[in-house]
């Protein structure tokens, strides 16, 4: 990956697809870039530049605090930009440890390119160039298809608090000087955006697309072990407070990650909070009192933070409808005791299909409401939406009608898909506005303990003219107790009608149309009292459902293709 310390194997350039070479510019811009790094050099102090260094602060911190760019040396290595600094008056290419720190005590090696890698080993980069072919290897290895890219950079507080101490102790020593009063050290860019400066130009260069706004994420995360025992010290801190009003678990809110405190610093922790910074030095000098010793108040550091690269798409949907025609197969895949429900689910079939052409990790499914494992899904069937997580690849328009046309080309005809198509996040939204005012339309096969008369189409009838009206009680039903809170919901039945069937006295389809959440199989048989009224106190007989199928789900998204 790069070069590493005498403890770990080293990896030549010549190894990776992509090296150092690939992001080398043309004679024109090396001239333009040298002759920048030498005009931005000569505006340097070089008695603060000397005493910095010699406080092991490294160059390229140095050149952030007084606001000089890195992307002009983000292709130079230490004794390049050694040299620009110093000249020649020190045997840099023999002595260059002499000079640049091993890890730097503000940055801790970051802006060196330098961490900790896997098992623990030191990874150590020349300049932003070796680094960035290193990230863009990833990004090949991992065979994502871009367009552009997003550069994401997390550390610990500490780089912010170390940040803050090195402006004070510059200030506060050198503010006498002449070049002091020229430049503001206010302006000076923090070492996030240094390495994010450092490393756009030659990933761009090496991945072939735009740094931006973008769907695929390169995230950089930098940690340290040694800070996870401050957090500790904080949280304890705060639960021992006891003249605050607030609970100490709401108090713990200040920390976003509490296993920060058993591990590696969460790099997401806000600094602000974690590490109050104030205009005081480590050796508690306000900015105005005078300093005569100008104490260093960064420590001395042993080994650079740790580095978490990762790669990945944020997640891409697929919205459609889709049909159930088989009364054997369940929503999501059901599992009850190492024992399979149903000989398929519609979760797998659709998703087993997405999956592959995406090229992603895994997949959630979302649907607008269930039906029972023995429930059709029919008519314009039932909105669903597709997660795809960290997809590799996003389908053209072709081929998701090539993955539609699969899924409704399988031998057993279990479900058929409508208008699949890639949708955005968006799709949440219009799922969720038909939420409220959503309804469902079911045609159900029922059987009651006597003939069916003439009267009873007429009470069906006669509740039809107060549709507005017509309400019902529901308690969770009986089946679904064990997993559903014991409440009592009050349910909008909108129609209903019987149809008979020829040559059968006691059966009859019951169509109807109801508020989304209904339970239907209760509405009919009436769940030992607990749906008040049901069909059968309705017609006064005993009443059993036998077969229901959902005929229609009235909401407005994913209708057309």
């Amino acid at each position: 990956m790069a070069n590493e310390t005498e403890d770990a194997p080293t990896n030549s350039a010549s190894e990776s697809h992509a090296t150092s070479a690939d992001v080398e510019r043309n004679p024109t811009d090396e001239d333009k870039n040298e002759k920048l790094l030498n005009d931005a050099v000569q505006f340097l102090p070089t008695d603060a530049v000397k005493d910095l260094l010699s406080k092991e602060v490294c160059l390229r911190c140095i050149f952030r605090l007084f606001g000089m760019q890195v992307p002009i040396c983000s292709s130079l290595s230490v004794k390049s930009l050694l040299c620009h600094v110093l000249g020649e008056q020190a045997d840099l290419h023999q002595n260059i440890s002499s000079v640049e720190p091993n890890i730097c005590r503000s940055c801790l090696g970051i802006l060196q390119f330098t961490y900790c890698g896997d098992k623990e080993r030191v990874v150590e980069n020349e300049s932003a160039c070796d680094f960035a072919v290193a990230i863009a290897e990833l990004v090949k290895k991992e065979g994502h298809q871009i367009d552009s890219f997003s550069l994401e950079v997390s550390m610990p507080p500490t780089i912010l608090e170390n940040e803050n101490k090195l402006s004070l102790y510059v200030k506060r020593k050198y503010r006498s000087e002449a070049w002091f009063k020229d430049r503001s050290i206010s302006e000076c860019s923090s070492t996030k955006d240094a390495l994010k400066f450092a490393l756009t130009n030659p990933l761009e260069t090496l991945l072939d697309v735009k740094c931006g706004i973008s769907t695929f994420h390169i995230r950089l995360t930098y940690s340290r072990v040694e800070a996870s025992i401050r957090i500790q010290n904080f949280v304890e801190k705060i639960e021992g407070c006891k003249r605050r009003k607030v609970d100490a678990k709401n108090c713990l809110d200040t920390v976003k990650d509490k296993s920060a405190i058993t591990g590696v610093e969460n790099s997401v922790v806000s600094t602000t909070e974690v590490i109050p910074v104030d205009e005081k030095s480590s050796n508690g000098l306000q900015d105005n009192e005078p300093s005569e010793t100008h104490e260093f108040p960064l420590k001395k550091v042993n080994e650079p933070c740790r580095l978490e690269c990762l790669c990945f798409r944020t997640p891409i949907y697929f919205g459609g409808r889709y049909l159930k025609y088989s009364r054997n197969v369940s929503q999501t895949r059901w599992i009850i005791d190492e024992e399979r429900m149903g000989e398929a689910s519609i979760e797998e079939i659709i998703g087993g299909n997405i999956l592959p052409m995406c090229r992603g990790d895994s997949y959630k499914f979302h649907a607008a409401g269930r039906e029972d494992i023995d429930v059709r899904m029919l008519g314009s069937g039932r909105p669903f939406l597709f997660e795809i997580q960290n997809a590799r690849e996003v389908p053209s328009e072709l081929l998701v009608k090539e993955i539609e046309s699969k899924i409704n080309s399988l031998e057993n005809k279990l479900v058929r898909v409508k208008n699949l198509k890639i949708v955005g996040s968006q799709g949440w939204t219009l799922m969720r506005e038909g939420e409220a005012e959503k309804q469902k339309q079911y045609a159900a096969l029922v059987w009651i303990s006597r003939p069916l008369q003439d009267e009873d189409f007429q009470t069906i009838s006669s509740l039809k003219e107060t549709v507005r009206c017509y309400q019902i009680l529901q308690k969770t039903p009986i089946r679904v107790l064990h997993r559903r809170s014991p409440l009592e919901r009050e349910k909008i039945i909108n129609w209903m009608k019987i149809e008979k069937i020829a040559g059968s006295s006691q059966y009859f389809l019951l169509h109807m149309c109801t508020q989304a959440g209904t339970y239907i199989k209760e509405f009919v048989h009436g769940d030992l009292g607990r749906t008040n009224p049901s069909i059968g106190s309705i017609l006064g007989c005993r009443a059993e459902i036998l077969q229901l199928d959902v005929t229609d789900v009235k909401m407005n998204c994913f209708l057309t293709e």
